[in-house]
């Protein structure tokens, strides 16, 4: 892993904005942080596909797609602490699993984990303009949820090419947590863990949900904090118990941070 690319523990990413100006903030959001996003969005499509056709996916990743998750943090503003980078070997292939708050997971996650990424993406992605080229050209995974068998075949044949120092990233909730506490777990990324005998690196996202709440367009300035926890190895025996024990030990490594957030705020759990 690129040491450019690796962020240490505790950096701040991105400065919040002070409270003297929220009240011009949403002409900020629609004046210049939402066509600023829509712009480097198109530009960083157009450069990713442009590198991935002479084979340069890496670069494309860690210095085109994560740059830009950068700067969209950088404009919104979104100061970013991350603890735990030590956590990641650079020559370890990972299934990485994170719980989902909000759609400002991404940037989070791609511009501050430091890992060369591939999302495992719901399928009504790949009809969105540029995006979908862009994602498809490095190699991100599009998936049918409504067909699990189909969508584990499709998984395990592109985990199966990575090449090492790689992550392929689940949200295993499914879908962003409307109330900040974890949803229950799909089992997709853990069964793809244990056939290919792959460590689950587990990250826990707090605070984006504050930033931007599911479901609405409202954004705000504020902090967010990526923690990448210890990897961990999947157990042996029966595949149904091996992926059930893989996902309470994720869900619980997962869990104690957004607990403690909660609790930080006065939130009941």
């Amino acid at each position: 892993m690129e040491e450019s690319s690796r962020i240490n523990s505790r950096t701040g990413a991105a400065g919040a904005s002070t409270h003297w100006a929220m009240p011009l903030y949403p002409l900020w959001q629609w004046l210049v942080l939402i066509p600023f996003a829509a712009i480097v969005t198109v530009v960083g499509a157009l450069i990713t596909i442009g590198l991935c056709a002479f084979g340069l996916q890496r670069r494309a990743n860690m210095d085109v797609a994560a740059r830009w998750a950068r700067l969209i943090a950088y404009v919104t503003p979104m100061r970013v602490e991350v603890e735990g980078a030590e956590n990641i070997s650079p020559d370890q292939t990972y299934v990485v699993v994170a719980n989902h708050q909000s759609q400002y997971d991404i940037p989070l996650i791609y511009g501050f984990c430091g890992l060369d990424l591939r999302w495992v993406m719901k399928a009504e992605i790949g009809r969105l303009p540029f995006i979908a080229q862009g994602c498809r050209a490095i190699g991100h995974i599009f998936i049918d949820r409504g067909n699990p068998g189909q969508a584990r075949e499709k998984i395990n044949s592109a985990v199966g090419r990575l090449p090492r120092g790689t992550g392929v990233l689940f949200f295993p909730e499914g879908t962003r947590s409307r109330t900040g506490k974890l949803i229950r777990f799909r089992t997709g990324a853990f069964r793809v863990a244990v056939d290919r005998q792959l460590p689950v690196l587990p990250m826990t996202v707090v605070g984006t949900r504050e930033l931007l709440p599911p479901g609405s367009w409202r954004i705000r300035p504020g902090r967010a904090r990526l923690v990448v926890h210890p990897p961990i190895q999947p157990g042996g025996g029966p595949v149904d118990e091996a992926m059930a024990d893989l996902c309470r030990r994720t869900r619980r490594a997962i869990a104690a941070p957004l607990q403690a957030h909660r609790m930080a705020a006065g939130e009941d759990d």
